[in-house]
């Protein structure tokens, strides 16, 4: 006789949930990335300097690292939907006024700080609800949410690149702003939250009634924000500076670009691959597994200099923190009740973009310093592997427990 199922009979159906957060996934980080497409011809057009408008982008990353732990701890008050909702308003809001920009202090005002607060409404609520609305398949379902920022630079960015030879960059911030209205509005109508009740609120380590302050406190968050900032450190100077890194090698800079866009798309692959493997194994030993290999990828990259040397390294390496990225908000699951969730995960951004900034800087300061960046790609891998031995830490829930002590008495229900 087949298990009941009464208990928890919305959990793992709400796939327009997953599908609603991947499109705004893809259009909230391809709107933050069509900078990248827009810098060379807004600077000609108005003279601003390169670094004036790349510090738009850093503005957008600390604007959102912040406001994610405010947006996913409201979520947890009101729900996710109108948060999302009111993140969505703001993303158009904030490319329109982008596009009338007179200055550069205003273009960094729009652009950098009112994009970055509206792209994080679209991360820490959709990834709590998410994960409070699926058991069995969790670690997909999250994987297939987070596969919407992976496509972003296969669909939004060739967007904002045709439309520049069409009309000039302040009309395609004008569209852009208008798109992303037009995508993300109804896509907040299917973002809810999984009734309470349904979401085995007290299934993890932690009890139901942890409050926001304790849940700060305890072992499981220390062990997952330690571990993402880790990560984040980690991954993000070889993601910088490897195209540099490359050109340094005799590649040109056209061939090594491409390094770049190989690391994006074994990325998006392993966005699915480990979340299937999550489902089958546990999040948890799968996590370590690819901050292992994605250490160990990392410093491999000084021991090649031709670009299929270059395209293997990058698809494991790419595949690697690709595939990690979603696991962290999965055993948060496992840690936490959804009450509290949204807030969860919004702290634990919070300290995996502090690492994402982090990285770049110190790859940059190696390189002046010691004229190589041998140095960041060693120091990437012993920070991957510190996130691995941290994640080891990360405490069993007593669910996982019991699915060990039935030995095979029927597939895990997590």
């Amino acid at each position: 006789m087949p298990p009941s199922t009464t208990a928890v009979p919305a959990l793992d159906r709400n796939w327009s949930l997953v599908a609603a957060g991947a499109v705004l996934g893809c259009v909230g980080v391809g709107a933050l990335f069509s900078l990248a497409v827009l810098l060379q011809p807004m600077g000609s057009d108005t003279g601003w300097s390169r670094a004036g408008l790349s510090a738009a982008m850093t503005v957008a990353f600390l604007a959102s690292g912040f406001a994610g732990f405010g947006w996913g701890a409201l979520s947890d008050r009101i729900g996710p939907r109108p948060v999302v909702l009111a993140g969505s308003v703001l993303l158009g809001l904030a490319l329109v006024m982008a596009s009338r920009a007179t200055t550069l202090l205003q273009f960094q005002l729009t652009f950098g700080l009112l994009l970055g607060v509206a792209v994080a409404s679209f991360f820490a609520p959709v990834m709590a609800a998410t994960a409070a609305a699926f058991d069995r398949r969790r670690n997909l379902a999250i994987a297939l949410v987070s596969a919407g920022v992976g496509v972003a630079p296969m669909t939004m960015s060739p967007l904002v690149a045709w439309l520049l030879t069409q009309v000039g960059w302040r009309e395609t911030l004008l569209v852009l702003g208008l798109l992303c209205w037009a995508l993300t509005l109804p896509a907040a109508w299917f973002v809810r939250a999984a009734p309470v009740g349904d979401a085995h609120a007290t299934g993890g380590v932690a009890a139901p009634g942890m409050t926001m302050a304790q849940a700060l406190r305890s072992k499981p968050f220390i062990v997952l924000a330690l571990a993402f900032f880790a990560c984040c450190a980690a991954h993000s100077g070889p993601i910088f500076h490897t195209v540099s890194y490359a050109v340094g090698c005799g590649l040109s800079v056209t061939a090594a670009v491409t390094i770049y866009s190989m690391e994006g798309a074994a990325g998006l692959g392993g966005r699915l691959l480990f979340g299937l493997l999550g489902d089958r194994y546990g999040a948890k030993p799968v996590l370590v597994a690819g901050l292992a290999i994605q250490a160990l990828a990392a410093v491999a990259y000084l021991a090649v200099e031709r670009l299929g040397g270059f395209y293997a390294v990058a698809f494991v390496f790419g595949l690697a923190y690709g595939g990690t990225m979603p696991l962290y908000a999965s055993l948060a699951r496992e840690a936490f009740p959804p009450r509290i969730l949204g807030g969860v995960i919004g702290a634990m951004t919070m300290l995996s973009g502090l690492g994402m900034a982090l990285g770049p800087l110190l790859g940059g300061w190696l390189f002046d310093r010691y004229g190589s960046y041998a140095w960041m790609y060693v120091g990437s891998l012993m920070l991957g592997l510190a996130a691995a031995a941290v994640v080891t830490r990360f405490p069993r829930s007593p669910s996982r427990t019991r699915e060990a002590q039935a030995g095979g008495e029927g597939v895990p229900a997590a």
